[in-house]
């Protein structure tokens, strides 16, 4: 008897192990799905004509969602073990979470470096930046010409450094590990502008809400 259930426990051991795997299998597989599909409408605007090209662009391109995600899957392991070991011990914990979070970052700079690396290998520059905008929701060219039609009086100097900003921003969101988490490096350097805005004189309130006005007027027209 003690045997037989000795066998059952393995059967059931490794039936356990098996379903598990495969849904991990299977998740896998979705993911990569997902992430090809993603891939692949960044690379459909870019006017690539040549096939094979286009299936290199928007490997690159998945590998980089990949890369990323692995990433931040490391992290979060680690962060959860590091919790759990320091518990008790609130100022060791806080040293090992931000040495880890260095780490992280280090990463991610060098895989940046080597993802635009690749991507120039079969696209030029123009196209490059489309991958950038395709990667972060087209923000900077929507909130660029937003500032532009809020703010008639934009100094070509006041327009360089918006751009400028915007796209730091941008940069900083390709790595993002979340739309959230994008759309948060747009908001802490809008803020950045804002300031940068108030500070030279414009009541940033007023002239959106004389940009509003204008927005109804053209609708009425």
């Amino acid at each position: 008897m003690m045997r037989l259930l000795g066998i059952l426990f393995f059967v059931l051991i490794n039936v356990n192990n098996t379903f598990a795997q495969k849904t991990a299998e299977e998740d896998k597989a979705a993911y990569v799905k997902v992430i090809t599909e993603r891939a692949a409408k960044i690379t459909a605007v870019l006017g690539i004509d040549d096939k094979a090209k286009v299936e290199k662009v928007t490997n690159v391109i998945r590998d980089q969602y990949s890369n990323l995600n692995d990433i931040y899957a490391a992290r979060d392991l680690n962060i959860k073990t590091i919790k759990e070991k320091y518990k008790e011990d609130k100022a060791e914990r806080d040293t090992v979470l931000a040495k880890e979070n260095r780490a992280v970052d280090a990463s991610l700079t060098k895989l940046h470096k080597k993802y635009l690396k690749n991507l120039s290998a079969h696209l030029n520059d123009k196209q490059v930046e489309q991958v950038k905008d395709g990667m972060t929701y087209g923000v900077v060219p929507l909130t660029y010409r937003a500032y532009q039609e809020q703010i008639l009086t934009l100094t070509e100097d006041q327009k360089k450094q918006i751009l400028v900003w915007l796209i730091e921003a941008r940069e900083k969101a390709m790595d993002a590990e979340s739309s959230d988490k994008k759309h948060a490096w747009f908001g802490k350097y809008k803020g950045r502008i804002n300031n940068y805005l108030s500070a030279a004189g414009y009541d940033l309130k007023k002239e959106g809400e004389e940009w509003q006005k204008r927005i109804k007027a053209a609708k009425v027209n």
